[in-house]
């Protein structure tokens, strides 16, 4: 997976939880929890779908690296090689 396709699957991921966030305004380093008001359980149905279309096993312990776009990749990036 290219930074492209990490970036793309997070963007499609949190717009499924807040259909109405608008993730081009996000940067890359933008916690977007707190800029998209989500809430525990938002976030927990982001983490699911994350994981479902990437097929990455993301453990509660992993879930801090989840809150920016950029960081998110950087995830995603590691653990699909």
């Amino acid at each position: 997976m290219n930074r492209t396709e990490a970036l793309d699957m997070v963007k499609a991921s949190i717009t499924d939880v807040v259909p109405d966030a608008d993730v081009a305004a996000l940067g890359p380093d933008d916690a977007f929890r707190d800029a998209l008001e989500m809430d525990s359980l938002d976030f927990l149905s982001f983490v699911e779908l994350l994981s479902g279309r990437s097929g990455v096993r993301i453990e509660d312990e992993d879930t801090t690296q989840l809150s920016t776009l950029s960081g998110s990749a950087d995830f995603l990036i590691a653990h699909t090689r």
